[in-house]
């Protein structure tokens, strides 16, 4: 794997769009406050890999171990973590076409983990199908004074075009669990 992620004393710097890497640098980019954590995903649409995750502290399945592979002195169940809602979702029309980081072309991108501040950030410019081209600004945190809030800044620019652009802020509760063991 190459080396694609930059970083100083605080923070872990993703410069460029790397598809290919894009479900670790969402678990590297995770955020968390002690009550509930979520990985490093994307709030606007991703049709590409990607693994959603939100979670909240005490909240998992106590699923029994399988017999014959379990090691001696672990734990009688394995406590699947489960996922939560996805709070963090902003569906970006541009008249009608959807901002989808898998299909548009995306440039001068940037996603920071500031570990000392306490949030993610991520800046881009999109070139949409139709040659129209925006800047996206993000950032968000989980709060650490009010433990169940969470906080997300997002603005977009456009930069070629005057036009409508409708922000659809969702929470999604059809979500999925992946479990790792599964097929062993």
């Amino acid at each position: 794997m190459k080396n694609y992620l930059k970083h100083d004393e605080w923070c872990i710097i993703e410069e460029g769009f790397n598809r290919e890497f894009n479900e670790i640098t969402e678990s590297i980019c995770s955020l968390g406050n002690g009550r509930m954590g979520q990985r490093g995903n994307f709030e606007e649409t991703f049709t590409g890999k990607t693994l959603q995750g939100n979670y909240v502290a005490g909240i998992y399945y106590p699923d029994k171990t399988r017999v014959g592979w379990w090691k001696n002195g672990y734990p009688e169940y394995f406590a699947k973590v489960l996922n939560a809602a996805n709070w963090i979702g902003i569906k970006i029309e541009i008249e009608d076409e959807i901002l989808d980081l898998n299909t548009c072309e995306v440039c001068d991108f940037q996603r920071v983990l500031n570990m000392k501040e306490g949030y993610l950030e991520r800046s881009f410019i999109a070139t949409l199908s139709s040659g129209k081209q925006l800047k996206v600004n993000s950032k968000r945190i989980n709060s650490i004074a009010d433990d169940e809030a969470g906080v997300i800044r997002y603005s977009v620019t456009p930069l070629n075009f005057d036009g409508k652009i409708t922000f659809t802020p969702f929470i999604d509760g059809d979500i999925k669990n992946k479990d790792a063991n599964y097929d062993e």
